[in-house]
């Protein structure tokens, strides 16, 4: 019964490991993948001597810390408010509203941003600032304002998601637990504290380690897409993905996009061991494996 979903693992996941060799090669299409030249790590030194190296990887990690941090404490949160709401229909409408964003395509997120910050039309230029008294703001070309949009961005798409999910684990406490409390005087926060949190803490866990895998990436669609490609934004919008598109679009090397990705894809593998590690150290139950 297992063999279907083996069969498409090994086809979706492990046959294309075999394209890791590209990252090694300096592939040229005339002789096809298989006999192009070896050249070692020189698609590596091509990625990590440019002079945006510091920057994409700054941008990258801190970016990455960011959005784990910050979606942790506010989709736990939502998802403590939606616990509270008895009510059916009402607790339905209210999880379809915050998961809403998390279904939206970036390219659109991308065009709603443009709605809010364009310097001619935009509704915070033309409506919000001018009742603060405040000038209009060139969103677009002064790059010290875009980590607080990108923050608050990624946030509002993809705390929802991460929402439900700790929401799910909420509901399957046992609610003997908080009548045991109740009991006892245990007030609503000694309740969240010291039953609900430490109860869902094993999914916290699972959720933020698969996150650190990936500290590595980014949201393509985020870095790009919002920031509508626009140059002046690079010191602070340019990250690792997006650097490897824009050298692919413009010099067509695909062996150093490749070691770029090769390279992501082992930190985020390391940092993930060490990370499960130092979890198994603490709570043993609480670590992925």
């Amino acid at each position: 019964m297992i063999i279907p979903g083996v069969i498409y693992l090994f086809i979706n996941n492990y046959l294309p490991m075999l394209g890791l060799m590209i990252a090694f090669k300096d592939v040229n299409f005339a002789k096809g993948i298989l006999a192009s030249d070896w050249i070692g790590f020189k698609n590596f030194e091509y990625l990590f001597k440019t002079e945006d190296a510091w920057i994409i990887t700054r941008n990258t990690l801190l970016y990455n810390i960011t959005f784990i941090i910050l979606n942790l404490i506010i989709a736990v949160g939502i998802a403590i408010l939606l616990n509270e709401v008895k009510k059916k229909v009402a607790a339905r409408f209210y999880q379809s509203i915050v998961l809403i964003p998390y279904l939206i395509s970036m390219v659109i997120v991308g065009y709603l941003a443009l709605a809010m910050l364009s310097g001619e039309t935009g509704f915070i230029n033309k409506q919000i600032l001018p009742m603060l008294g405040i000038d209009p703001v060139s969103w677009y070309s002064e790059p010290k304002h875009w980590p607080v949009i990108l923050v608050i961005v990624n946030i509002w798409k993809n705390a929802g998601y991460l929402c439900i999910i700790y929401l799910a684990a909420i509901i399957g406490i046992d609610p003997e637990y908080y009548e045991a409390a109740t009991i006892d005087g245990a007030g609503k926060w000694r309740q969240i504290t010291h039953i609900m949190i430490p109860l869902i803490m094993p999914v916290i866990t699972i959720m933020t380690l698969l996150q650190i895998g990936r500290i590595f990436y980014s949201d393509f669609g985020l870095f790009y897409q919002v920031p509508l490609n626009t140059g002046e934004l690079l010191s602070t919008t340019n990250v690792v993905d997006t650097y490897v598109y824009r050298a692919l679009i413009n010099l067509g090397d695909i062996g150093m996009s490749s070691a770029a990705g090769l390279y992501q894809s082992i930190v985020g593998f390391v940092l993930v061991l060490l990370s499960n590690y130092v979890v198994s150290k603490r709570n043993r139950d609480n670590a992925l494996f």
